[in-house]
């Protein structure tokens, strides 16, 4: 077990650093002239310590005329740098957002293409937090990695500097870097475990708080605010422990560093000092020595940009998992002309290890209509949602007039196939727009038709502006969202209408009115998820689902005499 997640974890990282490294392919350019401007930012900074040494050299040795425009050569290696800085600022800026824009966009348009998979895969406020923290905290790497090639030319090239005026200073700082390297290293790989643990608690919190206010109206109705809020605060001890031990991780790095970097620097003005003792250095020298070891050491910059990398790797790792989930495939072949006829064949789905449906087959002729009805558990919502392919079976197969559901094109199969829920999402902006919501827009008077249909357009003229209100504006109850989700399914009307306990809201009347729409003349295929019987008794035929199996297909009356059938309702 320890073996497998391991593996997993080691997936995940590789999966992330590709991720990571795509992201700053992408942003190559942009990276590229940010490296340019920090280099010369460095180069300039690297030209100072030896132009005030030896302007330091000229005003000792009373050379006034020439010192001047060393003075002035100064100035500019002091004033260059603070404009390059302000300029590179500006450009990381701009690199970053436009990377996390793309990011985010990349990963909404798989999310929305994996669809219904991966809100199974993650709760929703997990998901969020990917799609918009860690995508921001990823946007970063492009001029995260910029910044820390650029960095490293400071300290290499304080070195080479050193050599150049004297070997020895280089040797002598050379003889300490290699626990320079080991604090850098030590650093890197614990702050990478740390902030990765931050971040997951982060998603789990964030997890939690979107189930709970989903969850508001049971809350308060059950009077459990407090132990909800214990239940979404849980994990925040722990996020508390990470971020501690984030800052003892830097901190104790710095620590190590402040010992460390200045014993370096002492240790290359020692040998500076004694080389000037000897008279094979100048004053000037020993002042571009000081400035190049304080360069050489350089780790403060070194440890910024580290965490920051170690802060988006971890960030990618977690978004390469919402890449990870496989997308819904669809085929290239047109749907051919046909009544809408449905056919199941062996159909099997399994759900967390569990067979939720087993080798169901069964088929419903164009234009009639079939009632699923069983207990609860029985697999009645992965059927509707395996024969409009928001989920594909694990064995089996699902045809629409004689073609595959994977075989056909996305808009093909979508606008063939309705859907209506019990707890209809509201999108569109407007009333209008929530029945018009889908692959083709249809006119006004198509959707105030489909809203009749619905016995939905009395309550909607009584709206402030009745199919233009906006949603957010139109406090609706259960039955009048269920209308709109009815509604919208009407407008929509293809070759097939599934609806998933869409009139489980409706009162007795208007659900009488919608079963009328529903078996019109020119009414399409129809699958309804029944939990009334007078639902199932309106169907020309009955899946009875026991258990995840076929139990029986036959019309609702010759099945009443079953005394187990019946149960299933008085249940």
């Amino acid at each position: 077990m320890a073996h497998t997640r391991t593996a997993t974890s080691t997936a995940t990282a590789s999966a992330g650093d590709r991720l990571l490294l795509g992201t700053a392919r992408h942003s190559a350019g942009r990276a590229a002239t940010l490296a340019l401007l920090a280099v010369a930012s460095t180069g300039a900074a690297l030209l100072l310590p030896v132009t005030l040494g030896h302007t330091l050299d000229l005003l000792l040795a009373r050379r006034g005329a020439d010192a001047g425009r060393w003075v002035a050569l100064c100035a500019l290696l002091v004033a260059g740098p603070a404009a390059l800085d302000a300029l590179t600022e500006l450009l990381t800026g701009t690199t970053a957002a436009r990377a996390t824009a793309r990011l985010r966009h990349r990963l909404l348009g798989h999310v929305l293409a994996a669809g219904p998979r991966t809100t199974g895969r993650f709760p929703p406020g997990d998901l969020v937090t990917r799609l918009v923290g860690n995508a921001a905290d990823t946007g970063t790497a492009p001029a995260t990695l910029a910044h820390a090639a650029a960095s490293v030319a400071g300290p290499v090239g304080g070195i080479v500097a050193l050599g150049l005026i004297d070997p020895w200073l280089a040797l002598a700082f050379l003889a300490g870097a290699p626990l320079l390297a080991a604090l850098l290293r030590a650093f890197t790989r614990a702050s990478t475990d740390c902030v990765a643990r931050y971040q997951q608690l982060q998603g789990d919190i964030a997890g939690r708080l979107v189930e709970a206010l989903d969850g508001a109206r049971t809350i308060a109705a059950a009077g459990t605010a407090a132990r909800e809020e214990a239940r979404i605060l849980r994990p925040l001890p722990g996020l508390s422990r990470q971020g501690h031990r984030m800052w003892r991780v830097q901190g104790r790095s710095t620590a190590q560093a402040g010992t460390l970097v200045p014993l370096l620097q002492i240790t290359v003005l020692a040998v500076a000092g004694l080389r000037l003792s000897q008279g094979l250095l100048t004053v000037g020298d020993l002042l571009a020595a000081s400035r190049y070891a304080v360069l050489a050491t350089g780790v403060g910059m070194l440890v910024g940009h580290l965490n920051a990398a170690a802060r988006a790797r971890a960030a990618a790792a977690r978004a390469a998992e919402v890449l990870a989930v496989p997308e819904v495939p669809y085929g290239g072949r047109r749907l051919p002309p046909g009544p809408g006829t449905l056919e199941l064949r062996g159909v099997s789905v399994v759900r967390g290890g569990r067979t939720v449906l087993h080798e169901v087959s069964v088929t419903v002729p164009g234009g009639s209509s079939l009632a699923v009805v069983g207990r609860s558990g029985s697999g009645k919502s992965v059927l509707a949602q395996a024969a409009g392919r928001l989920t594909d079976p694990d064995a089996g197969t699902v045809l629409l007039d004689g073609v595959p559901l994977p075989a056909l094109r996305r808009d093909d199969l979508r606008r063939a196939v309705g859907h209506a829920f019990a707890r209809p999402a509201l999108l569109g902006g407007t009333v209008g727009g929530t029945i018009g919501f889908g692959a083709v827009t249809p006119g006004r008077e198509a959707r105030e038709a489909a809203a009749r249909a619905a016995c939905a357009h009395d309550f909607v003229r009584r709206l402030p502006r009745g199919y233009d209100t906006p949603c957010t504006d139109a406090p609706l109850s259960g039955g009048e969202a269920q209308r709109l989700g009815l509604a919208r399914a009407f407008a929509h009307t293809g070759r097939l209408l599934i609806l998933d306990d869409a009139t489980s809201s409706l009162d007795t009347a208007t659900e009488r009115r919608v079963t009328a729409a529903l078996h019109a003349s020119s009414a399409p295929t129809r699958v309804l998820i029944a939990h009334r019987v007078t639902t199932a008794a309106s169907t020309d035929r009955v899946l009875w689902l026991h258990e995840g199996k076929a139990r029986a297909v036959a019309p609702h009356t010759e099945l009443w005499a079953d005394p187990e059938y019946r149960a299933v309702f008085n249940a």
